[in-house]
């Protein structure tokens, strides 16, 4: 697990308050998950570009606050061909909430995940979602139990990576969706040639999802020649119209296989 000296400040400010952000009470029991895998593949059935769309009001990395009612967002992204929903509940630094969740995944009939900075097996006892993210790079050799916590309780489980050690951790784990972040966060840069080379590495029945720096059909193309199952985009739907935005990267190219 880094250190908050290799981190982006704002990542690492991201990580302190998540340290301190209790978890829920009752432990949460997920009886009815939608299957993340089942619906990538749904969407590739029906020739749309398999596309994970991001509810994010705000976050470090991009500029000004979006505040529309989430739940019509999700409506709009979903009526634009989305495969999946990424909620933030985040708070103090995304603008997210375990009520966004809740209501969103009552207005929907998508997977749902919970995205959120994960890091105490407590946490995962917020809220029901269909699916939640654990970052490999936070929780080091806690991945393992926190994955089977998650999947304890009914979760699927999407691990973030970002480099090939993280990779290598995630798989030993038992991670079968993964999820690997083009940004790397010591230093928020973005770099789509990060899921060329560590997806060329994941094992061959692994769900793969593409994260971060997806902005045009052609970078959705890239990723998805590169392999990516899906793709996680946040900034480029949710900065201006969300449906148009979502059509437009839904809709294959001729070389999206």
């Amino acid at each position: 697990m880094d250190t908050d000296e290799q981190l982006a400040p704002a990542v690492a400010s991201i990580l302190a308050a998540a340290r301190e952000r209790g978890g829920g009470g009752e432990r949460v029991v997920v009886t009815d998950a939608r299957s993340l895998p089942d619906a990538l593949a749904a969407a590739e059935a029906d020739g749309r570009v398999p596309v994970i769309a991001e509810v994010k009001p705000t976050s470090p990395t991009t500029e000004g606050k979006r505040t529309d009612d989430p739940v019509e967002l999700a409506e709009q992204m979903v009526a634009g061909g989305a495969t999946a929903l990424s909620v933030l509940t985040e708070p103090e630094h995304f603008g997210g909430s375990a009520e966004t969740l809740e209501r969103v995944r009552a207005a929907v009939d998508v997977p749902v995940l919970r995205k959120d900075f994960l890091l105490h097996e407590s946490q995962l006892d917020v809220v029901e979602s269909d699916v939640v993210l654990l970052i490999a790079r936070f929780l080091g050799d806690q991945l393992e139990p926190m994955l089977t916590a998650a999947r304890e309780r009914g979760f699927g489980v999407l691990v973030e990576v970002h480099t090939e050690s993280e990779l290598a951790a995630a798989v030993a784990a038992g991670a079968d969706v993964i999820g690997v972040n083009n940004r790397d966060l010591g230093k928020l840069e973005v770099d789509l040639g990060t899921f060329e080379e560590v997806g060329a590495k994941a094992p061959e029945d692994a769900t793969l999802i593409a994260e971060s720096g997806v902005a045009t059909r052609e970078d959705a193309a890239r990723m998805r020649r590169a392999g990516a199952d899906g793709l996680l985009v946040g900034s480029a739907i949710m900065d201006g119209d969300v449906r148009a935005n979502t059509e437009r990267l839904t809709t294959p190219m001729d070389e999206i296989q």
